[in-house]
This record gives C-alpha cells, structure tokens and sequence, in this order.
C-alpha cells in the first residue's frame, strides 16, 4: 500500500513558497516563541510538532485512546454505508444504525518504527534550504509547503531517517540542483527506503534527467554508488541501491526501469513461516507484524473449505494467497504491477507452493474474462485488496455477476471513499442500466486492524455474502 499518512501534491503544477516567505514564517514563528515566552501562552508549535500532527496526528494520545478513535470513524462509516443501503430500498439497519456488527479494533503487534517503507521529498526547509529531505507540512493548494526533516516521527524507523539523511548529505555536496519545479529545472528528487525483518534495506533514488546527456547520467550514478558503497552513506548497509531516471510525478518500471547501482536486486521478507522476494515497486503492507495478524484472519474468514478456490484481486507479491494456499485448493491472483507478479510467481516456487497461478494485467482487463467463463464446480471466495482508488466497475461487475462467488472480504485502508461506490455496487439490487444482473450480497462482519498507529487510518475488513 502507498505512503498513508502524507499527501503530497503534485511538482509539476504547485508552487512552492518563496525562499524569502519561509525565512520570514520560520522568523515570525521565533518572535510567536519569544511572545508567549513573556505573556505565558502557549508558544507556537515547533516544525517537528507540526509534521508530527500531520503524519501521526494521533501521536499524544495513549495507544487504547487511539485505538477508540479509529473504532468511533469505522462506526460512522458502517452508518453511512447503511444509511445509503436504506435509500436504495435494502433493509440494512442493525443495532447502532450500523450496516452490520462492528468488532474492537485490533491492535497492531508494534507501535513505532512499524513502517517497512517510507518515502521522502525534496524540498526547501524551514530554513530555506532547497535541498531538505523529509515530510511536507503545509499544501500545494495554500502554497506554503515546508519540508521537514523526519527524525522524531514515531511510526518511521531509525534506519529509513538513517538513510534519508544521508542522502541529503549526498545532494547537498552536489552541484546539481533538487527538482522541486519540473518546468524550473533541478535534479534530485524523492527517495524511497524499504526494509525488512531480514536486516535488508533498499533504498530507490528518483531523478529527473532534464537536458543531461547519458555521459552526464553515467557520473552521477557513480558518485551516487560511491557515497553509499565507500563513502559516508556506506553506514547505511544497504542491500539494494536503485536509480530511476522519471519526468513524472510517479512512474512505473514499465514507464522508467528501475537501475540498479549496487547490491541484489531483490529484497526479502519473512511472513507466517514463508519467504517473499520484493521488488522495488512491488506492494507489501507497510506493517509486516501487523499483516501477519491480518492475514490469519482473513483467513479465518474465508472459512475455506479444502475443495475452495481462492481469488486473490491486487495479489501485488501474493502474500494473502501465499499464506492460504496450505487452506484451499486453488490459488488465483491477479496483479496490475509485472514485477509483483514475477515476485509472486517466484516466492510460490521458492516456498514449495504448486496450487497457485497469476496473472499480470489490469484486473478490469483480466476478471470479467476469467469469470465469464468459470465452469469450475468448487466453491470460489474472493479477497480483494485495492489501492484507495477502489476497485474499477468493471471489476465489480465481474464479482457480482459470477454466481459462483457467494463470499467476499474486502480489505480497504479507505473505505470512505471510493471503496464506499463499490460496497454500495456490490450491494445494489440488480441493475440493468450498470449491468449488475447477479444476486446482490450483503454486508455481514466488520474488523478493523490497525495498521497505521499514531496515524487515523486503519485497515477495514468487510465480510460479504449472499
């Protein structure tokens, strides 16, 4: 799953304050202190308070307190999911308005350091220093962003700030300006560190060539493979250096291949007793301890009988498949990203698992033909896990028009939103109009798992059957 906690606009249309501004905000903030230093008010909050109420806004109360606000927002999203229900005439009300029992929130095995990736910007700091590696503060609509170094926030472990500030040692001795502005020039852009419970780190360099010829690219690569192999950077052990040449906000390796300077080409991971290869773009869930919780449940869940096939939709490196093949006796996944696929392909092979297959491919694009003509007598229970931008209608289309799917968990980290259209399309009565022609399912279980502390997002299982 992507970065969760910070939303980061886009370089190519936003401007960023001034130089001049900055100064000026980060004075006007000492003279707020010195204020209420003599008057007794509360000063102005410090740039890493105001990163911290940003990425972990949960970051003062207790971990039980935090846990009974993120109970409260499910409970208002199972309310309104039930209340849009009852205006298209489904009877779904159960006790508390909800659409359906509501469990406690499950607590994730580890509090801090939790994340296994992290993503950092380039950007003028507080102290206008353009070449600054960290999180946002501020957004691109109020034109006021600040980055801010990263170092106090709980959920980011030691080695990704580790990491994060050698490279901006890295690019604050190069000649080469940061890419803050595509149409402004610059170079040095984001970074990306994954790590695991194996000890290995990778670390992914994004660039933006602008005019450089590829001699110019080649010294730049070296010097980077340097800093980090023998030079000031090598304390950070890393196990895989990649570099991407991007003139986008986000690509893909298909769209930009991604380089390897130095090191293994794979990073590893150890997850309910087997081991996933990862690629650089490969999805993993952020919280490797709290998925193995997840994913034990979700297969309780399945309630997979030994006959059952399971269809894994967004499979990324085939983690929940993987994890329940030993349950079932077939395995289908389906992955948008080919480098997953590969990985899932490779790690099902590594780990001895025979009853799995997957397909690379939009799964709009691979679903609809792949259920269209299910013949298959055993019964199919269907996992989805989706990027926030939900499941395409297609999709949905596909899983209720297959009468052979009668149970399905929805895994979503954000099912306020566009998750919300696809509950409500699963649950409709059938439409002609949308082509939704199958047998409605309805909503019966909720678990929350949280993923994500100190931050307000969780990870929402939602049980369906029909």
């Amino acid at each position: 799953m992507a970065l969760c906690c910070v939303l980061r606009p886009p370089r190519c249309r936003l401007r960023p304050p001034p130089l001049r501004s900055l100064v000026t905000t980060t004075a006007a903030a000492w003279e707020g202190k010195e204020k209420a230093r003599v008057s007794g008010s509360p000063p102005e909050p410090s740039w890493e308070e105001r990163l911290a109420n940003v990425v972990t806004p949960l970051w003062r109360l207790p971990y039980q307190e935090q846990l009974q606000v993120k109970y409260e927002s499910q409970r208002k999203i199972l309310q309104t999911l039930a209340s849009r229900l009852e205006e298209l005439g489904i009877d779904a009300q159960k006790p508390g308005g909800l659409c359906c029992p509501l469990q406690p929130v499950v607590p994730s095995p580890i509090i801090n350091g939790y994340r296994n990736k992290s993503t950092f910007s380039v950007n003028r700091g507080p102290d206008g220093n353009p070449k600054t590696v960290g999180l946002y503060v501020g957004t691109g609509r109020e034109r006021n962003i600040v980055c801010v170094k990263a170092n106090h926030v709980e959920n980011i472990p030691s080695k990704h700030k580790q990491v994060a500030q050698c490279y901006e040692e890295f690019i604050c001795q190069s000649p080469l300006d940061s890419c803050i502005l595509f149409h402004e020039g610059g170079h040095w852009r984001e970074l990306v560190v994954r790590t695991t419970r194996c000890g290995h780190t990778m670390a992914i360099i994004t660039f933006h060539p602008q005019q450089l010829g590829q001699e110019a690219l080649a010294t730049q690569k070296a010097l980077l493979k340097e800093f980090f192999t023998c030079g000031p950077g090598a304390v950070c052990a890393l196990t895989s250096l990649y570099f991407q040449e991007s003139t986008m906000t986000r690509c893909s390796h298909e769209q930009s291949p991604y380089q390897l300077l130095h090191g293994a080409p794979h990073i590893f991971e150890e997850l309910l007793g087997l081991r996933f290869r990862i690629s650089p773009d490969a999805f993993f869930q952020v919280n490797t301890a709290g998925a193995e919780v997840l994913y034990q449940a979700v297969g309780e869940l399945c309630q997979a009988a030994g006959d059952t096939v399971l269809l894994d939709i967004c499979c990324g490196t085939g983690t929940i498949g993987l994890s329940l093949a030993h349950q079932v006796s077939k395995v289908i996944g389906v992955e948008v990203v080919e480098k997953a696929i590969e990985d899932a392909e490779w790690n099902a092979a590594f780990n001895g698992i025979s009853n799995c297959e997957f397909h690379s491919g939009k799964a709009e694009a691979v679903l609809p033909q792949l259920l269209a003509s299910w013949e298959d007598a055993r019964p199919l229970v269907a996992v989805v896990n989706p990027s926030r931008a939900g499941l395409h209608y297609r999709v949905v289309r596909a899983i209720r028009n297959c009468r052979a799917i009668r149970r399905l968990l929805y895994i979503s980290c954000k099912p306020e939103g566009e998750a919300m259209r696809n509950f409500l399309e699963l649950c409709c009565p059938p439409d002609p109009r949308k082509k939704l022609a199958g047998e409605p399912f309805a909503p019966v279980r909720a678990i929350p798992f949280d993923m994500f502390p100190h931050t307000v997002h969780c990870e929402l299982v939602l049980l369906f059957t029909r």
